[in-house]
């Protein structure tokens, strides 16, 4: 018993950090995977429905608060946007370029969360900020223009991806005043649910999943729907506890190398060789971006990962 204390503060937030990234990135390579067989509508309401059913339970396990008055809008523009939305355009990207190219792509979204935090949260505009901005989208057009000059891969692919990021962006600055007075899960489970409502007009295409989908595409929903997107945010949770924010955030950098070591294993594919110029040149604007200008100046919103990570 003596040693507990010492055990959590060593081995066991590292060892929820590490579940947590392997999760979140072995995530882009289950998409991959389903979209040969599964629709990008199909796979959002399954990967969510489960989900939420997971939340639903943790959350009643626990002492809970909802939300009230003016927390509602921000809440459902969470849900429409990081749960709906960024589930129904990342899964239709991934059918079109592959899983380390998406990982790569989705770094882009803490400075799209700093630029909006600045334009609606009243967060300083640093030029650090600009600078990362700049750099992160040069990597992205890098990243369009190697997949636009390889044959088997798709320039839509890496727009719907972008817009991925957007959505998630405007999801993290919406989420981020109800941290103050409510509880990650309530928020997850909440948003989670006003996800699957978004994803109702592809209710047809559930169906025939249902009716017809194999029991392989099945067990990889319900991965999806219990890891990566429910199990991942406890494990995240008990970390950030534990472990320094800054460098725990920093961690999430790995997602993409991650996913690109799966993805070579799991489903024999790797991003084109100059995509990996323009995945370095995304992480490099977020660092970038975190630079402070003066001693003094409050760290941009850049830093949300610590709180809300990048995820899929």
């Amino acid at each position: 018993m003596t040693n507990s204390p010492a055990l959590t503060r060593t081995w066991l937030p590292t060892a929820a950090a590490g579940f947590t990234l392997v999760c979140w990135a072995s995530a882009f390579v289950a998409i991959r995977h389903l979209g040969h067989d599964v629709t990008p509508g199909a796979l959002t309401i399954g990967r969510l429905g489960i989900a939420a059913i997971v939340l639903g339970i943790m959350v009643y396990r626990r002492p809970r608060t909802w939300p009230r008055g003016r927390e509602w809008p921000l809440l459902i523009a969470c849900g429409v946007m990081w749960f709906g939305i960024y589930n129904l355009a990342l899964n239709e990207a991934e059918r079109r370029i592959d899983a380390g190219t998406a990982a790569m792509l989705i770094q882009i979204g803490p400075l799209l969360v700093a630029l909006l935090a600045a334009v609606f949260l009243d967060e300083r505009l640093t030029k650090w900020l600009v600078v990362g901005i700049a750099i992160g989208f040069t990597g992205v057009a890098i990243i369009a223009l190697a997949n636009d000059q390889s044959g088997d891969r798709d320039l839509w692919g890496v727009l719907l991806t972008v817009l991925a990021a957007i959505t998630y962006g405007i999801g993290v600055v919406c989420q981020k005043p109800l941290t103050r007075r409510l509880h990650p899960f309530e928020i997850t489970f909440l948003a989670c649910v006003i996800g699957l409502l978004t994803a109702s007009p592809f209710t047809g295409e559930f169906v025939d999943l249902v009716e017809h989908g194999s029991a392989s595409s099945w067990l990889w929903i319900l991965y999806l729907g219990v890891f990566p997107t429910a199990l991942a945010f406890s494990t995240w949770a008990f970390a950030l506890t534990h472990m320094d924010a800054g460098r725990l955030a920093i961690t999430t950098f790995l997602v993409p190398v991650i996913a690109i070591v799966l993805a070579a294993v799991l489903l024999g594919e790797t991003p084109p060789a100059l995509a990996y110029v323009g995945g370095v040149l995304c992480v490099v604007g977020v660092l970038v971006s975190r630079r402070r200008t003066k001693a003094r100046e409050p760290e941009p919103l850049a830093g949300v990962p610590a709180d809300q990570p990048v995820t899929t």
